[in-house]
């Protein structure tokens, strides 16, 4: 594993890099409330093929970012990304998003296409279903009633209380949390700790427009989407751990609406974790999907 800096008009991003320089990139976006090492057990498996490069986005770990919650909107994000894609000068990559890295990933293969070969989401939702799942107040507004306490001011603090006691509640409520233990779960406290993390982290809940309905009480005066701007043109897999309670199924429908080139794959025994849970079969569906959809030299 190599770490490097990459710059960008935002400022430097840590990134970690396992595999050939000159392999075929895949670029792997960690979500909340996690970092880059999140992927080192799948890096580990697939960089016999692929230049892996796993950033710590902006607010996370050694990467930073500054206390404003403005700096946090999903185009600024993306632009990160995008930036350190081009900085490469490989051409286009493979994006792999999960959670809320997969939000950025949607982001990079929307709205800075050529740089995006294949994108492929593990857990992780496009945001007009994702939308329409949490407007219509029904399992999936239910189980995303946190964003709206994560929004709340000094919602960090109370995260952070006695040694991340909240996060860790958070992070693992009825899901299968059995890989965060000794050395990997120190990694993360230490990526936790960092001074101002825990706030810039949540301020990609505060700065992002979802609106989550109370259940049962359906929001139906949701804003027009720009539905041209939103599709996703490349060849496009979406990974799924059957058993996440905190993303739903029904927050992927319609999505071939936006995909035209979408596969579907259910990993059976797993959850929103399934990077840490199933990392070999993960790493085999994606080497073998990536083998029957190349482009170009990737």
């Amino acid at each position: 594993m190599r770490e490097i800096w990459h710059n960008t008009s935002h400022g430097p991003v840590f990134a970690r890099h396992w595999g050939a320089a000159d392999a075929p990139v895949l670029l792997m976006l960690h979500g909340f409330p996690e970092f880059g090492g999140a992927w080192e057990a799948l890096a580990l498996r697939l960089a016999d093929r692929f230049h892996c490069i796993a950033p710590d986005q902006r607010g996370y770990g050694r990467t930073g970012g500054p206390d404003d919650v403005r700096a946090y909107t999903a185009s600024a994000l993306t632009r990160d990304m995008a930036e350190l894609v081009t900085g490469l000068g490989s051409g286009p990559v493979t994006v792999l998003g999960h959670d809320w890295g997969a939000a950025v990933a949607y982001g990079l293969a929307m709205w800075h296409a050529p740089l995006v070969a294949r994108l492929i989401i593990a857990n992780g939702v496009h945001p007009v279903p994702f939308q329409r799942a949490l407007a219509a107040g029904g399992a999936q507004a239910e189980a995303s009633q946190y964003i709206l306490w994560l929004r709340q001011d000094g919602s960090e603090d109370a995260l952070a209380e006695n040694d991340f006691a909240k996060l860790k509640q958070l992070f693992s409520a009825h899901m299968d949390m059995s890989w965060l233990t000794g050395d990997t779960l120190e990694a993360y406290h230490t990526e936790w700790a960092r001074p101002g993390r825990m706030k810039t982290m949540v301020h990609w809940y505060r700065a992002s427009p979802l609106i989550v309905a109370e259940p049962g009480v359906p929001h139906t005066d949701l804003p027009d989407f720009p539905l041209d701007r939103l599709q996703v043109r490349q060849p496009h897999l979406l990974i799924w751990g059957e058993n996440d309670t905190a993303l739903l199924p029904e927050a992927t429908d319609g999505l071939e609406d936006f995909a035209p080139d979408l596969t579907r794959v259910t990993l059976a025994g797993a959850d929103h974790w399934l990077a840490h849970q199933k990392p070999d079969r993960l790493a085999q569906i994606i080497a073998e999907w990536c083998a029957d959809r190349r482009v170009g030299n990737t």
